[in-house]
């Protein structure tokens, strides 16, 4: 694009964008678009597949995610450990692909397309799946650009996200309902949704390369900023470094209120609406009101909210609407509170509080970024939904009530985001 391009100076008057910054933001903008396209294809899948056989299945389910978690965290850090960014990044997603395609082929060959147990292991799959790819997203993004970029730019980058999750939202609640194209009726299976996510992730291998060759990303394995060879320097530092410490407080507990969340969703959708056909236009539909919320903020305001109050004030946006949503949902636990504080919290927190949160990894090294960032980011964020999905069954045996640990639980939250922020400020 030229200077005075129509498209360059639209960005310019969206985006706190500088000289030399565009071929590099609309690559990363593309890439988080398909690797979210790609999971939402999938997501409400998912979901309706986790309470098929009853909400009460879905603490196995969880549990089942973070013994995964186990397994795939040393794989993928013996992997960052043997090749440079531009290698490891695109192994891992064609891996992720070829994941995919096995699954499709064991839903469509086996009898009774798998049943249960092929079910469940898909819904295990997926909940690793998107963690990974998107922590290694961010891993690369806090890499390549400057905190003062970030501070400017990831709002905007994380709308390619928002956008990809908006079409992959539509195209499968579009799909799977059916529509009229003509004299025909056009309706796919859901799990034939598998195909088209490959396509996507492909689409992001295409874009991690044309971003290694922008940054110029080296060739070769432990060189200058890229991870050493270490596979456990990730768990080392998690251990001697206090912020790490912090993020992973404050990751554990939005995770532990995000399942307490999560299992009154189920249920509540469970009694509310018949059928998997219904449920997963249900999941749709939020899934796409949480989206169009978070596109309004990302392009408008996240880069200038985060620029002006400033990380510290960022990372408690959240944890307050926690507080008061939880309270909302204790007192009136219908569909209509649940969506409308599902919305929020979830637009709110993709738009604000998740850019805020990969800020806080640019200042620092490649061990932390590829190596401490995925364990926080999968096994640490699993271990708060195991704590999350469990607790309800340890409140009745000591006669608490879920709604009032849901708000205790946010009111700790909230104090470990004012402890992150500050000691992300002296950092800073």
């Amino acid at each position: 694009m030229t200077p005075d391009h129509p498209f360059r100076r639209l960005l310019r008057r969206l985006v706190l964008m500088e000289e030399g910054e565009a071929p590099a933001l609309l690559w990363s903008t593309l890439y988080f678009f398909l690797l979210f396209f790609g999971f939402y294809l999938l997501r409400p899948v998912r979901e309706a597949i986790g309470i098929a056989r009853g909400a009460d299945k879905l603490p196995w389910l969880m549990t089942g995610t973070l013994l995964a978690m186990v397994l795939a965290n040393p794989a993928f850090a013996a992997l960052v450990s043997r090749l440079p960014r531009r290698r490891f990044i695109p192994l891992a997603y064609r891996f992720f692909a070829l994941n995919m395609l096995a699954f499709f082929l064991a839903f469509r060959l086996l009898p009774s397309h798998g049943g249960a147990a092929l079910g469940y292991a898909f819904y295990i799959w997926l909940s690793v799946f998107n963690l990974f790819v998107v922590s290694v997203f961010w891993g690369l993004m806090s890499d390549v650009w400057s905190e003062g970029q970030g501070k400017r730019l990831f709002g905007f980058i994380a709308t390619g996200g928002t956008l990809g999750a908006i079409a992959g939202a539509a195209v499968t609640g579009l799909l799977t309902k059916g529509f009229a194209l003509g004299a025909w009726h056009v309706k796919v299976d859901p799990l034939s949704l598998l195909l088209l996510s490959i396509l996507a992730m492909e689409g992001a291998v295409f874009c991690v390369k044309r971003l290694a060759g922008i940054f110029q990303l080296g060739d070769t394995a432990h060189g200058e900023r890229e991870p050493g060879p270490g596979p456990l320097e990730g768990l080392r530092l998690i251990a001697t470094s206090r912020l790490l410490q912090l993020i992973c407080v404050y990751m554990l507990l939005y995770t532990i209120t995000s399942t307490l969340l999560y299992l009154q969703q189920g249920a509540i959708v469970e009694r509310t609406f018949s059928g998997t056909a219904a449920r997963t236009v249900a999941f749709a539909r939020m899934d796409l009101w949480v989206n169009v919320l978070t596109l309004v903020t990302q392009v408008f305001l996240t880069g200038r909210i985060i620029t002006g109050l400033g990380i510290p004030v960022v990372l408690s946006i959240i944890p307050v609407l926690t507080i008061a949503g939880f309270g909302a949902l204790w007192a009136w636990p219908t569909f209509g509170v649940l969506a409308l504080f599902q919305v929020l919290r979830r637009g709110l927190h993709y738009a604000v509080d998740r850019p805020a949160r990969e800020i806080l990894y640019i200042p620092l090294g490649a061990e932390e970024r590829y190596k401490s960032k995925p364990f926080i980011d999968t096994f640490i964020y699993r271990g708060g939904d195991l704590l999350g999905v469990w607790a309800p069954t340890a409140l009745l045996a000591i006669g608490v009530s879920v709604g009032l640990a849901s708000v205790g639980c946010s009111g700790l939250w909230l104090g470990s985001s004012v402890a992150l922020g500050r000691k992300a400020g002296k950092a800073g």
